[in-house]
């Protein structure tokens, strides 16, 4: 994790006047020289990154919307990729030829697009273009078809989006000896080639350390999880050899449902022999699993009091940290991707796609970029309620509007501009396409006005809501929505002359200074 300094704080002059609240601090004046930030790291461009689910690429079931869950619904158990009635719903293949869908996530490139997911353990890629097979053939539980992966292949290229999957590696892979084959690896690569298509990097296996409920075989352990990564590297050094390999994509025990299945260790899994090899290092992170999956997880649901909480915000940099460590002891060097992370895990809580949820959002995203990680990539584009863009209308999101602002106003290098103080977080990255200047990002979740002294003159992207469980985003006072054409909007700023900036309660600003002058940006 990157050490913090004083970073050109000057000064935090605390005013007398606390309000009551949850949330409330003294009023601050907080004081930032922006040509004084010094660089602590650098991102992927794409570092601002999507899942587009297998499930949705095939058409299966996924979690079922708030909305068409019945009152007396109640989580009782998952099994793989089906489960419960209560909890998931048959969806139709996305399309990834609409045009809204494609304009909006073009707005958010260069990105990398990730299509895997529980679905992309035991799918059966259909190698001809006969109708859609009624019945995946024995060892699968769904079937990907010539025109869906054309399609995903078509979308990432429209969009600007380097693809990133995982490979089916249930019992209809494997020989007789139960060792991975790529019965079905090698058919979707060459078939990817043929279309003039690449695949940029892979995970072998979503979420290995769930194997039971990832369509493994049974008994499924840490060796057998080696032998399969060695396997695969194998065959990708012969067959792919400009192709990243992933791994090892675990997620925190914590998240897990622990009443249905017996983690795997993730230092189990990389300690395992023959010892599996990374270029890049992932991991999944959810802070808490939806209201979906409460009964599954005894204390790992959250609520919509606590998303603005120190406590809750804080867990990213506890599960990086984590991370960090095996990375470096398994893979040291190797870049660090979150190839999966959203408000909660299991569909997200309804609150995910309200305004409340982009403090989280934004903050997640600026603690990683600082903490170091190079990617990182939020489930799902258009999938469920931590979707960033409404599966049903294509409406984007409040999540949706941050990530736009955060694509355009966020660049690479990374800044220091202080520790983390109590519901006032301000982070810095250099303003891209301006040499010397600044952008700072400042989340106000208390429930007074926090002005931020800095040395103009600046430009205030100010996002607001009328409600902070309410889909409604202003940014500087004006209703942020597509044109009746599906056209973005303008993204006007709010030239600031002054030396201040006023940011109301709750309230989230992006402060851009292009003539800071810092010489970490040029």
């Amino acid at each position: 994790m990157a050490a913090s300094s004083n970073g050109g704080w000057l000064a935090i002059v605390l005013a007398v006047g606390a309000l009551s609240g949850p949330h409330t601090v003294w009023a601050q004046t907080i004081h930032l020289d922006p040509t004084a930030l010094k660089a602590v790291g650098h991102i992927d461009p794409r570092f601002q990154s999507y899942n587009v689910e297998m499930a949705e690429v095939i058409g299966a079931r996924f979690w079922k919307p708030y909305t068409h869950m019945a009152i007396s619904d109640r989580p009782r158990g998952v099994n793989q990729v089906g489960g419960d009635d209560a909890l998931f719903e048959a969806r139709p293949p996305v399309d990834l030829g609409n045009r809204r869908l494609r304009l909006l996530a073009a707005a958010l490139g260069p990105a990398y697009m990730r299509v895997s997911g529980t679905w992309a353990n035991s799918v059966y890629f259909q190698n001809d273009d006969a109708p859609t097979l009624a019945k995946p053939p024995d060892g699968y539980q769904g079937v990907l078809t010539r025109s869906e992966w054309r399609g995903v292949i078509g979308f990432a290229t429209a969009v600007d989006a380097r693809l990133v999957t995982s490979f089916a590696i249930s019992p209809g892979v494997r020989n007789a000896s139960g060792e991975w084959t790529a019965a079905e690896a090698k058919p979707l690569l060459d078939f990817t080639r043929s279309i003039g298509g690449r695949i940029f990097a892979a995970e072998l296996f979503n979420e290995p350390n769930l194997p039971s409920l990832g369509a493994a075989p049974r008994h499924y352990d840490a060796q057998w999880f080696a032998r399969d990564e060695a396997a695969f590297r194998a065959f990708i050094i012969d067959a792919a050899p400009d192709m990243r390999i992933v791994g090892p994509g675990d997620v925190p025990a914590a998240d897990l449902p622990v009443n249905l299945a017996v983690p795997l260790p993730a230092d189990a899994l990389l300690a395992a022999d023959p010892p599996p090899h990374f270029e890049i290092f992932s991991y999944h992170f959810y802070g808490a699993v939806s209201q979906r999956c409460a009964t599954l997880v005894p204390g790992g649901a959250t609520s919509a009091e606590q998303t603005l909480s120190e406590d809750w915000l804080a867990r990213t940099d506890v599960a990086y940290e984590a991370h960090e460590r095996l990375r470096d002891r398994y893979a040291p060097h190797a870049p660090i991707w979150v190839t999966e992370t959203a408000e909660a895990s299991c569909g997200g809580d309804p609150w995910a796609a309200t305004f409340v949820d982009s403090f989280r959002y934004l903050d997640q995203m600026a603690r990683l970029a600082k903490d170091g990680a190079s990617v990182v990539f939020h489930n799902t584009l258009d999938a469920s309620e931590y979707g960033l863009i409404d599966q049903t209308t294509l409406e984007p999101r409040p999540n949706y509007w941050a990530a736009l602002l955060w694509r355009r106003l966020m660049g690479s290098t990374v800044l220091d501009a202080g520790p983390i103080r109590p519901h006032i977080h301000i982070y810095a990255h250099c303003l891209p396409g301006r040499p010397g200047g600044v952008t700072v990002l400042a989340l106000n979740m208390s429930h007074d006005v926090v002005t931020v002294d800095i040395r103009g003159p600046m430009d205030l992207y100010l996002m607001t809501s009328p409600s902070l469980q309410g889909q409604t985003t202003l940014l500087n006072g004006h209703s942020l929505a597509l044109a009746a054409d599906g056209r973005l909007p303008r993204l006007t700023a709010r030239r600031v002359l002054s030396v201040a900036v006023k940011l109301p309660p709750t309230s989230i600003g992006f402060i851009t200074i292009p003539r800071a002058g810092n010489a970490s940006c040029h």
